[in-house]
């Protein structure tokens, strides 16, 4: 399988390239992209998910397109302005990228174009597959827009994915790395009375779930990247406290995570109990399905 990826330069990205052979990448930063991330790809052409659709040269050669690029949610308080970074780097940057599929001259058979849990917002208990539907937050709104983006490229005949992907885990950055000082501390703990549901997934398992959907024939439309074990926030914190050997018991309040971050404050506590069933019906096998595994092996890989 010949590929082309975008958000290269990514959490994710240099784990997903390592497992595909002589990937394209495209990027808004040639030079700073062959400098972290050169080794591992065929060619790097410039592209900026702004400006407009990919050149065609791109495409050339290309099987699968994997879409990992947008704004950080997790980056500062989410202002005007930043809510519309946010939604315009999936949805207008999604939107150029069909267009460039559209225009190519041999189309690529698979898109599998990044989505988020955020689709469902706060669900309480309530067990969500692929099917469930979406909430209508911001962040909702955005996902259910991103995959709309993404879906128009069946209309050039290309098989659709959308990986709507959990709380991503991993050494050297991701999620953890925000979570480690505090609780290195002793002063970690659960964000309110931690009942909420978090999805996760392990870094390495994500990119070889990307991989899956490319190959795999059968999947179409939304895949819930995310581990097969949701756990409650509370015994994430237990969990990662028993790891690093520290306490873990200072509860993080609502309202003062609120003056923090402000609105974003709303998706740490938001309680999303996903199930991979995409995945797993279409034989998917995960490395890290349990959250103590995922844990001891980010932490030895991190020292």
């Amino acid at each position: 399988m010949k590929a082309l990826v975008t958000g290269a330069t990514g959490f994710v990205g240099p784990r997903l390239l390592r497992l595909l052979d002589r990937p394209t990448v495209v990027s808004r930063n040639p030079d700073r992209a062959r400098a972290a991330i050169g080794h591992l790809a065929d060619r790097i052409v410039r592209w900026d998910p702004m400006e407009g659709p990919p050149p065609p040269e791109a495409f050339e050669g290309v099987d699968a397109v994997l879409h990992l690029a947008g704004e950080s949610v997790a980056e500062g308080r989410w202002t005007t302005a930043q809510k519309a970074r946010i939604r315009d780097s999936r949805v207008v940057g999604t939107r150029h990228l069909v267009q460039g599929i559209a225009q190519a001259g041999a189309k690529p058979a698979v898109l599998v174009s990044a989505s988020a849990v955020g689709y469902y917002g706060d669900r309480g208990d309530e067990e969500l597959s692929e099917a469930a539907s979406p909430a209508d937050d911001f962040l909702a709104r955005v996902c259910v827009d991103w995959e709309r983006e993404a879906l128009a490229a069946e209309k050039s005949g290309v098989r659709v994915v959308t990986a709507r992907t959990g709380i991503v885990l991993g050494a050297g950055g991701g999620a953890l790395a925000k979570m480690l000082t505090p609780f290195k501390l002793g002063g970690g703990g659960p964000l309110g009375n931690g009942r909420q549901w978090m999805p996760w997934i392990h870094v390495a398992d994500l990119a070889r779930l990307y991989v899956h959907a490319a190959e795999c024939q059968a999947i179409r439309g939304p895949m819930n990247a995310v581990a097969p074990n949701p756990v409650r926030n509370l015994e994430f914190t237990k969990a990662l406290g028993r790891a690093l050997r520290r306490p873990a018991f200072i509860p993080a309040p609502y309202f003062g995570l609120r003056l923090l971050f402000g609105e974003f404050a709303q998706v740490l506590f938001a309680s999303q109990r996903v199930i991979p069933r995409v995945a797993v019906e279409t034989g998917f096998v995960f490395q890290y399905p349990e959250l103590a595994a995922a844990l001891h092996e980010i932490l030895a890989a991190a020292a």
